[in-house]
């Protein structure tokens, strides 16, 4: 008896559904443990895969609540690759819309800054600016040029203090957050992603760049922000995390 795909998919994702009908072995033998062990294992192994994509959630909402937050997850969003490098991108709106998290205003955004760093250390890589260029160029001409980032450069804004939060449940001694809306760089100077706290206005100039923007433009976007903003300071960091690749007129 032949089995409908979509529903043995479903019922290979949820542990509570029947087994379909029409299971047997290569000797006609009926199939229905041998589901449920396998069943079983390919729940675990795609827990287990969120919980290493989005550590910082599973540390916050705790073990065995990210269990059943997995569970439910892969039901609602089962693999449509095999390629698992990048499962669980619709993990922010689930947390959203997920009863026992939606409450939890900061956790959507600490779910993209967790994709954000699993898409950065898979990004291409790219031949770093040489300082040089920067420091010959005239300064007109430098300003009416446009800026290119690395292709692992990425950018998390978030009226949260997603960064201090992500540092905390990370990092050894890192201070307790406090309430503040916080921007967060990812850069991939050499093979693992590193996040950096922007300053004041950094977001907003990293933003600018990202879409193209003059870097006149981008400097005033920065600086409509907070008047106080360092471009000096945000070039170095640039620089020196091999950020920037190109300069374009």
């Amino acid at each position: 008896m032949n089995v409908d795909q979509d529903t043995f998919r479903q019922a290979l994702l949820d542990p509570q559904a029947p087994r379909p009908a029409g299971l047997s072995d290569g000797h006609g033998q009926d199939a229905g443990r041998r589901f449920d062990v396998y069943r079983n294992n390919v729940t675990v192994a795609l827990a287990d895969a969120l919980e290493t994509a989005f550590p910082t959630i599973a540390k916050l909402v705790g073990a065995q609540n990210f269990k059943l937050l997995a569970t439910a997850y892969l039901r609602q969003h089962p693999p449509t690759s095999p390629l698992m490098m990048f499962y669980g991108k619709e993990m922010p709106a689930f947390l959203q819309s997920f009863e026992p998290t939606k409450s939890i205003g900061y956790l959507p955004d600490i779910a993209r800054l967790e994709l954000a760093l699993r898409h950065s250390y898979h990004a291409a890589d790219a031949s770093p600016l040489d300082p040089s260029v920067l420091q010959s160029t005239p300064p007109d001409t430098l300003m009416a040029s446009k800026l290119k980032l690395a292709p692992a450069t990425r950018l998390v804004r978030s009226q949260w203090p997603i960064f201090a939060i992500w540092a905390f449940n990370t990092l050894p001694g890192a201070p307790k957050p406090t309430m503040s809306a916080q921007d967060t760089l990812i850069l991939r100077p050499d093979l693992d992603p590193e996040p950096h706290l922007l300053p004041p206005g950094g977001g907003a100039f990293v933003a600018a760049l990202l879409e193209g923007t003059l870097l006149a433009d981008a400097i005033e976007t920065a600086t409509n922000e907070d008047p106080a903003f360092d471009l000096s300071a945000m070039l170095a960091l640039l620089l020196s995390n091999n950020a920037l690749t190109d300069l374009k007129d």
